[in-house]
């Protein structure tokens, strides 16, 4: 495993390839018609936010266990790497830019629809559960708690935001309205089939996947291909085993390895003497805050990949 480089990237700046987009945290540039180079910042979004500040490191953790989880699980869905390297289509110079925190992969049309699965019972799933007990339209039942497993992993999809809006909890039959029963069940079989997969792997490394979730587009041929970012700590919300019980039965959050941390600090932020709003410009982040996010990246990496 490489280390991370101590210096942070905010926002890359390659002049060699046309800027395709920036999202929260991934600038992405053309090459040519059928490829993208995926670079990951060192950018943390929350509640849909850019933080002011990067967290060092991140963008080459989240690459690293990406590219981890595009090989376990390669043989259930494939995938949208290339196999090329990406410091083959920068120049020289850039090269020191994107080493380490880049993909290089196959130029897609992207599925609008956030593939989610939910395992365990936390975050706005566990708010909504105390209100209805259901999750997105999925009906629960009675006596669970924050953080409870569920008996089965259910499959609660989004609608795709437009950049800096939240993305929107939609029901099944509502994907299905959108991109047709055929390739709606096909997304959701799959997702359920790559969570469970990757929580059994997790499991055996002393982590447990509470939730996640993928993204998919269509290759030329009408090929499903999984993409984007895979089960990274940005993605998915992963606990350690030790812990979790203790958690479950004080009716906790469990410690996290995700931005639950950064999140729980922005809870109780103040912007001039009042709460944050969740709307730009955020609080800024302390030192204390940004190292302990990086460790917590550094760490579930560590875990995983040994």
């Amino acid at each position: 495993m490489t280390q991370p480089s101590s210096n942070a990237l905010h926002t890359s700046a390659l002049t060699s390839l046309p800027l395709l987009a920036r999202g929260k945290v991934r600038d992405n540039y053309a090459v040519g018609d059928d490829r993208i180079l995926m670079v990951a910042s060192d950018r943390l979004s929350a509640f849909d936010v850019i933080m002011g500040e990067p967290i060092p490191g991140k963008g080459e953790l989240l690459t690293q266990m990406a590219l981890f989880w595009f090989d376990k699980l390669g043989h259930i869905c494939p995938n949208h790497l290339t196999g090329d390297a990406p410091e083959s289509v920068v120049t020289p110079a850039e090269a020191a830019q994107i080493r380490g925190r880049s993909m290089l992969v196959q130029r897609l049309q992207p599925i609008p629809v956030e593939a989610v699965v939910r395992g365990y019972l936390a975050g706005s799933g566990w708010k909504e559960y105390q209100e209805s007990r259901s999750v997105c339209g999925v009906p629960l039942p009675e006596g669970l708690t924050n953080a409870a497993k569920l008996p089965a992993p259910i499959y609660t999809p989004a609608a795709k935001a437009a950049a800096g809006e939240h993305d929107e909890n939609i029901t099944f039959e509502r994907t299905v309205e959108m991109i047709g029963l055929p390739l709606a069940t096909k997304i959701r079989d799959l997702s359920i089939a790559i969570y469970q997969a990757a929580a059994e792997i997790a499991l055996t490394k002393g982590m447990i996947i509470a939730d996640t979730k993928f993204e998919f587009g269509l290759a030329p041929d009408g090929t499903l291909v999984l993409m984007d970012e895979v089960l990274t700590p940005d993605s998915s919300r992963y606990w350690p085993v030790e812990g979790y019980e203790a958690a479950l039965a004080a009716g906790q959050n469990p410690p996290s390895y995700d931005k639950q941390f950064v999140r729980d600090w922005l809870e109780q932020a103040q912007i001039n003497g009042k709460p944050w709003d969740k709307t730009p410009p955020s609080p800024r982040l302390p030192r204390e805050v940004i190292e302990k996010t990086a460790a917590k990246y550094r760490e579930a990496l560590e875990r995983l990949v040994g």
